[in-house]
């Protein structure tokens, strides 16, 4: 068994927790129902978790390598464009809860920075899916530069709005902030210090190598038809750090955001 297979029958359980650890909290807060006008968000938020975690989970269980078309298992359901057709729904969910989120703090509070950013969250990430679909099919890695830029520029305003949230709430809501601010922090750097730079320096490469890039129409018949199944760990050790934590801490957040009851404003 290679050093690929063991990591990703680690994603499977992974998978397997997540799933029973979103059933788990989604009895608890039934059981715990809060009452006035925080419910209706955390159900909200319960839904758009749903579908991040049955998304990441699909992904764990059906790795895929999009550029190179890269697979564990060979079937249809791994292909590039059923992955990424999932990975989008997945992902605008997780940018909606994030928005969803503090857009309610921010009413809450008053803070309309903050609710300008809320606004501009999904829009933002809607325009990094794009930059992805372009990359995975045409096979331009720049596109994932723009993506991945995207993604921690909405970190980096994310962090900004709660930063500017502090003073105008109470401890339970600073208590969240603080954890918030924290993640948002550690993710911005890691888009910026490694995911950016990983991406800019395989489009230098393909560029000095003078690869040829496809249309639009053949990457979407390319990515529809062709994968190439490898457990060869050379073939996946550059996805290996990401995806990890991406299907499993990026899920646990999701989890956590149900839990957040609003308003957070200072007593």
């Amino acid at each position: 068994m290679t050093d690929a297979t063991l990591w990703w029958q680690a994603l499977c359980a992974i998978a397997g927790v997540n799933l029973i650890a979103w059933t788990a909290s989604t009895a608890w807060l039934h059981r715990h129902r809060p009452d006035g006008t925080t419910w209706p968000h955390q159900r909200l938020q319960l839904v758009l978790s749903a579908l991040y975690v049955l998304g990441c989970g699909y992904r764990s269980v059906l790795p895929v390598f999009d550029v190179p078309r890269v697979v564990m298992v060979d079937s249809w359901a791994s292909s590039v464009i059923v992955g990424r057709t999932v990975a989008t729904i997945a992902e605008l969910s997780f940018a909606a809860q994030w928005a969803l989120l503090l857009r309610g703090a921010a009413l809450a509070t008053g803070h309309l920075f903050s609710l300008r950013v809320a606004y501009a969250i999904v829009p933002l990430i809607a325009i990094a899916e794009i930059n992805s679909w372009n990359a995975v099919l045409t096979t331009r890695n720049i596109g994932h530069v723009a993506e991945e830029a995207l993604w921690g520029t909405v970190a980096v305003l994310s962090v900004a709005a709660m930063l500017g949230l502090w003073r105008r709430v109470g401890a339970r809501g600073r208590r969240w902030l603080a954890a918030a601010i924290t993640a948002g922090t550690l993710y911005a750097g890691y888009m910026f210090l490694v995911d950016v730079p990983m991406y800019w320096a395989r489009w230098l490469a393909d560029e000095a190598a003078g690869r040829a890039y496809q249309t639009l129409a053949a990457g979407i018949a390319d990515a529809s038809s062709r994968w190439t199944v490898s457990h060869d760990w050379a073939h996946w050790r550059s996805e290996v750090v990401w995806m990890t934590l991406y299907f499993s801490v990026a899920v646990w957040i999701s989890i956590g955001l149900a839990h957040v009851r609003l308003p957070a404003r200072r007593p």
